[in-house]
């Protein structure tokens, strides 16, 4: 049987994790079913929330994804953006706009994000914990039967249990191997034989083992033990900012309502009922104040609001605000803090969409053949070769042709006269510089190459020339 949780004496509820027992084992969490308005529209938002999740890896527009993260392939494609490896600055701006963006909305609104949006929180509370009350029941009855000996009830119910959660669980490996390689190569990978996509397929049974054990037993841990976030918010937050709050000023002291005794005028609105601390799913007591642990899913508000509706006391004992909302009577949303980082916030946008407007369509990076100086020619020609990588950023075909802007240079490429870069595509080829011996000058010489489409320039490259003096 667990252990007292340690949260529910406000002397010690900060020297042990909720989720720990004394002699250091696993606390199993037990939330009881919840209710309410804050549950519904979460419910609700949830559901646009997966369906975006989703759809997201078949949104196309014009045959192309609209969000990819190919890390093998460092492709990215964001809102129909592409982003390769030449584009790191700007995936750069990008991380930091939405790290200055989350740090922005924790200092005003706290963990708004854990509770209503973050897919951890998502999937474990509106999916898996779903299946788990409509197939084993409230939280009482989940005790109850994982205390029990295994017998035909309880092998039913698990099993039944374990395959839904298997199928989830496959389906969300699925999803995430499709924002990472694509739709279409995942159903490739699904409609062949395993040997065929050897990578691809251990790479779903690992995703999807690794979420069917996040979610079948590692759980909140996640939360608790793996996120930094709730460690971090404690240098984000500050007296201002909204979080799930327990209004102390309004509540203690706190005293249960008995039948037949005298109410004493002096007690405070809590009846200590201790609802809000069966109703969170990572065990905490928020009426010890603001804790890393808490996600702000707001189950307590409801389940308070249920009891103070019963008997018969405003609601919003507890509720989204502000210590000082909750001390002093007031709020104060924008302060000076969230002001600096909206400023911060508006001028990283602003030079991500100027140098998202003036990266080049296409680029270029030109290194020397390995293991080669150069070569001298009998008809008194010495050259150079190169190896070029060509990415084209375009949604268009390239016909791709280099010049020399050295006096007497020539540019001679391999096998063609031109590339065709294919939209949004990476290219690999060899071309030679050439020089006439008598006419090198040094022994190393700096050299500018025109890249043309259609004989037009659209950048050019920078290299060097290495050649004897004779």
């Amino acid at each position: 049987m667990a252990k007292k949780n340690p949260h529910l004496n406000p002397d010690t509820f900060r020297d042990a994790l909720a989720t720990v027992q004394d002699d250091g084992k696993r606390n199993w969490v037990y939330p009881k079913k919840i209710k309410g308005y804050f549950y519904k529209y979460r419910t609700y938002f949830s559901w646009f929330l997966l369906a975006i999740l989703f759809a997201g890896p078949f949104i196309k527009v014009d045959g192309r994804p609209w969000l990819l993260f190919n890390i093998f392939e460092r492709k990215f494609i964001i809102f129909g953006a592409v982003f390769w490896p030449q584009d790191t600055y700007l995936l750069i701006f990008l991380l930091l706009i939405f790290v200055v963006f989350i740090i922005l909305f924790t200092v005003a609104f706290g963990r708004v994000w854990c509770g209503w949006a973050c897919p951890q929180t998502l999937f474990m509370e509106m999916v898996f914990r779903k299946i788990e009350y409509w197939i084993e029941g409230d939280a009482n009855q989940q005790r109850a039967l994982n205390a029990q000996a295994w017998n035909s009830e309880k092998i039913r119910k698990k099993t039944i249990k374990i395959t839904i959660f298997a199928v989830v669980s496959l389906l969300i490996g699925h999803l995430v191997m499709a924002y990472l390689i694509g739709v279409d190569e995942v159903l490739d990978i699904v409609s062949s034989p395993p040997t065929e996509h050897m990578a691809g397929f251990l790479g779903l049974l690992a995703f999807s083992g690794i979420f069917m054990f996040v979610f079948t037993w590692f759980r909140e841990q996640a939360c608790l033990v793996v996120c930094p976030y709730g460690r971090l918010q404690g240098v984000m937050l500050d007296n201002n900012s909204i979080n799930v709050m327990y209004d102390y000023v309004r509540g203690e002291p706190r005293a249960p309502i008995r039948k037949n005794v005298a109410e004493n005028t002096d007690k405070g609105d809590c009846v200590d009922c201790s609802l809000c601390v069966q109703v969170c799913p990572t065990g905490i007591d928020i009426r010890n104040g603001i804790q890393m642990e808490c996600v702000n899913c707001t189950a307590c508000i409801d389940a308070c609001d249920e009891v103070m509706l019963k008997v018969d006391r405003p609601t919003g004992l507890i509720r989204y605000a502000s210590e000082n909302s909750i001390k002093q009577g007031f709020e104060k949303l924008f302060t000076n803090r969230v002001k600096v980082y909206i400023v911060i916030l508006t001028l990283l946008i602003a030079a991500f969409v100027a140098l998202l407007a003036t990266r080049d369509d296409i680029t270029a990076t030109v290194t020397r053949f390995p293991g080669m100086t150069y070569q001298e020619r009998e008809d008194g020609m010495v050259t150079n070769l190169y190896q070029i990588t060509l990415i084209n950023k375009t949604y268009e075909p390239q016909q791709i042709s280099l010049k020399s802007l050295a006096d007497g240079m020539e540019v001679e490429i391999v096998g063609e006269q031109h590339w065709m870069l294919e939209p949004q595509s990476k290219f690999e080829g060899r071309f030679f510089l050439v020089r006439k011996q008598d006419e090198v000058k040094v022994n190393q010489e700096k050299v500018e190459i025109s890249i043309l489409h259609l004989d037009q320039e659209i950048t050019h490259i920078e290299t060097n020339f290495t050649a004897p003096i004779k």
